[in-house]
C-alpha cells in the first residue's frame, strides 16, 4: 500500500459520504503516525432501540491483513447501495443495528505492520493472562516493541484503539440482549475458520449451546459451505486476546448473550495459486491479484449477511432452557471429544 494513496480509509470516507444521512458516523478516536493523524471511523445503521439484537463488524486490527477490512467495506458498500431501493432492507433494519469498524488500526494500515504505530499487537493487547502455555513469543511477549506480538508494558493501559472498540462494544453491543461480532482477519492455512472463545483458555466458554445452534442453522441453510467453525484454542493459545476479555465483562449481566466470532481467512489458497506472493509482505496475507481478491469478497460477504439475518432471527434458533443441555452435549462431543460432566 503506498502511502501518498490510503485507499481503505478513502474508500471508507467514500461509502460514509455515499450513505449521507442514512448512516450515523462518529469519531472513535484519532491516531497519530509521526505528523500525520488518521481517524478511526464508527459507522452506525438500523434500528437504534435496545431491545433489538445487534451485529457488530470489525476489521483491520492487524496493518497487514487489509483483506478482513475489505470484506467488511464490501458488505457496508453493498447495504449503503442497498438503501436506494431495497424495500425489504429497509424492514430489516427496523429488527436489527448495524456496527461497523473496518478500520481498527489505520496506523498500522499506514505503515504496513501487524502491530499499531506504538508497536502493540491489538489482538494480544487486553489484559488477560492465558491460563495455559502459549507459544514462545507468538502467543504474546512483553520483551520488546522491536519484535512482533508485543502485548505492550505490563500493567499499562490499552492502547488507544482497543480501548474504542471497548467503548463501542459496551455502548452498541452490551446494551441489548443479544449480540454478535464477527472480527476479519486473514491467517495461515488453506482453510477459512470461524472461531469461537477462548484463546486463554481450552476450556469451553458458556455461549457454547449457543454456538452449536448457530453453527447447525449455517450448515442446514448453506450445506456446501467451506467453513470451519472452531474454538480458537483448537490451533493456538494466547496472552491478552481482546475478544476473550470483553465476552468475559459481557458475561457480568447473565441473561446477556454476546457471541463474539473472527473470520480467519486462509491465506494459503492463495499463495497456492500465486507462489509469487510468498516474495511480499503484503502477499503472505491478502490476495494480490484483483479477480481473486473479488471471489474472495464475494464469498465471505454471504457469512457476514447471513449473520444480520440470524441476530433478526435470534428468538427462533437459540436453544431454549429445556434443550441447552442437549446441545451443550453436542458441541462438547463435536469440538472437546468429551461428554460434559
Amino acid at each position: 500500500m503506498a502511502r501518498s494513496d490510503f485507499n481503505k480509509l478513502l474508500e471508507l470516507e467514500a461509502i460514509i459520504r455515499d450513505g449521507g444521512s442514512q448512516l450515523e458516523t462518529q469519531l472513535a478516536c484519532e491516531v497519530a503516525v509521526g505528523r500525520q493523524s488518521f481517524p478511526v471511523h464508527v459507522i452506525t445503521l438500523g434500528n437504534p432501540d435496545p431491545a433489538v439484537p445487534a451485529v457488530g463488524f470489525f476489521g483491520g486490527f492487524h496493518g497487514l491483513e487489509r483483506i478482513g477490512t475489505a470484506v467488511v467495506l464490501a458488505y457496508l458498500g453493498s447495504l449503503v447501495r442497498r438503501l436506494r431501493w431495497d424495500s425489504v432492507l429497509h424492514q430489516q433494519l427496523e429488527s436489527v443495528r448495524l456496527v461497523f469498524m473496518p478500520i481498527v488500526n489505520p496506523g498500522g494500515m499506514w505503515r504496513g505492520t501487524r502491530a499499531n504505530p506504538n508497536g502493540v499487537d491489538l489482538m494480544r493487547n487486553a489484559p488477560l493472562e492465558s491460563r495455559e502455555r502459549v507459544p514462545f513469543m507468538f502467543g504474546g511477549q512483553r520483551i520488546s516493541a522491536r519484535l512482533p506480538w508485543y502485548r505492550g508494558p505490563l500493567n499499562g493501559a490499552m492502547e488507544r484503539e482497543n480501548e474504542a472498540v471497548c467503548a463501542v462494544v459496551e455502548k452498541e453491543l452490551f446494551a441489548r440482549r443479544f449480540a454478535i461480532s464477527i472480527d476479519c482477519h486473514s491467517g495461515f492455512g488453506i482453510n477459512d475458520r470461524i472461531w469461537f472463545p477462548y484463546a486463554y483458555t481450552a476450556q469451553p466458554f458458556a455461549h457454547l449451546p449457543e454456538i452449536h445452534a448457530l453453527k447447525e442453522i449455517y450448515d442446514q441453510t448453506h450445506p456446501n459451505h467451506r467453513y470451519v467453525f472452531e474454538p480458537q484454542s483448537r490451533q493456538y493459545m494466547a496472552h491478552g486476546d481482546l475478544w476473550d476479555y470483553l465476552y468475559q465483562a459481557s458475561c457480568a449481566v447473565p441473561e446477556r448473550i454476546f457471541l463474539p466470532l473472527t473470520l480467519e481467512m486462509g491465506s494459503w489458497l492463495w499463495v497456492k495459486k500465486n507462489p509469487r506472493q510468498l516474495f511480499s509482505r503484503h502477499g503472505i496475507f491478502n490476495p494480490l491479484i484483483e479477480h481473486r481478491e473479488q471471489r474472495v469478497l464475494r464469498r465471505h460477504v454471504y457469512w457476514l449477511d447471513f449473520l444480520v439475518r440470524a441476530a433478526c432471527g435470534y428468538r427462533l434458533w437459540i436453544p431454549g432452557a429445556e434443550r441447552r443441555e442437549e446441545f451443550r452435549q453436542r458441541a462438547m462431543q463435536h469440538w472437546y471429544w468429551t461428554s460434559a460432566q
